[in-house]
């Protein structure tokens, strides 16, 4: 990991930094199907909603943030809530310097903590990589242990040009037959170690 970096849980003050890490996503890239920059209020507002249930994380070196992951709902039905769907941004000119595997590692034992069993990643993908889309992400989870595990063909349009998604999991525990209730992150955050 790059040096000097440590991982913590994001506070709403993070929020400001957060968003300057995802603007880009948003205005240059089909990582994110999503068009237009979250005002600061709206994005505060995911986050809010996100740390009543999940962990939300942060890497930082010397007070700057340089990346963040956080883990949201599978899906609201009530038999799906042992999985959780996974997300992870990190500064563009901090890529490949090992702050993803730090903070996806840190998130895994946060979900794990919390009695989670399953990992989902939606990740954006392309046919033929271009200037706005190449699937980097795709290998970076096949690296952590990810395995595809479906793919909807031309369903995100962005620049002018379509994309697929896939959706990729990993097993974070045991699916026993009577799997203990999965708490919500606040309930055993003071007991969980970065």
């Amino acid at each position: 990991m790059t040096s000097g970096a440590t991982i913590r849980l994001a506070t709403l003050a993070d929020a400001p930094a957060l968003l300057a890490i995802y603007a880009p996503y948003v205005q240059n890239t089909a990582i994110t199907f999503e068009y237009e920059v979250p005002s600061l209020e709206e994005f505060e507002d995911r986050m809010r909603h996100t740390m009543t249930r999940y962990p939300y994380l942060v890497a930082e070196a010397d007070g700057t943030v340089l990346g963040y992951a956080y883990a949201s709902s599978f899906h609201e039905r009530e038999a799906y809530g042992w999985g959780a769907e996974v997300t992870i941004y990190v500064r563009q000119d901090q890529q490949r310097r090992g702050l993803g595997r730090a903070l996806y590692s840190a998130l895994e034992r946060a979900l794990t903590r919390q009695g989670v069993l399953s990992a989902y990643a939606c990740i954006a993908y392309t046919k033929a990589e271009d200037i706005y889309l190449t699937n980097n992400s795709s290998v970076f989870h096949e690296h952590l242990g990810y395995r595809l595990v479906g793919r909807f063909r031309k369903c995100g349009y962005k620049f002018n040009r379509w994309y697929d998604m896939v959706w990729m999991e990993k097993q974070l525990g045991p699916h026993s037959v009577s799997p203990e209730p999965v708490r919500n992150f606040p309930e055993v955050a003071d007991s969980f170690t970065i």
